[in-house]
């Protein structure tokens, strides 16, 4: 199943969290890992539908590496994987 975005919705794909730290200790499942900020957009909508019928294009596009709010995106879950479902306006920047 495909996802396609209306509006001006992103679907982000996060970033899977670091599994070890820079010294090396393994971090388990069970612990308090903080929400992913970042994520590779894998869908854009059509753009915002301004009031006189015209439509603006997003500035991201699918592949951006993207860094967003942290409690702005929507999770779901489509065929067992996790994506995010934010605004543009819930993106803070394009990462290069």
């Amino acid at each position: 199943m495909m996802i396609q975005p209306l509006r001006d919705n992103v679907i982000i794909e996060p970033k899977s969290p670091e599994e070890m730290t820079k010294s090396g200790i393994i971090i388990p499942d069970t612990a308090d890992q903080k929400r992913p900020e970042q994520g590779t957009v894998v869908a854009v909508g059509p753009g915002k539908k301004m009031k006189d019928g015209s439509k603006v294009p997003l500035d991201v596009k699918k592949g951006d590496v993207v860094l967003f709010s942290k409690y702005g995106p929507t999770e779901i879950e489509v065929n067992g994987k996790e994506y995010l479902i934010a605004k543009e306006e819930d993106i803070l920047a394009i990462l290069e």
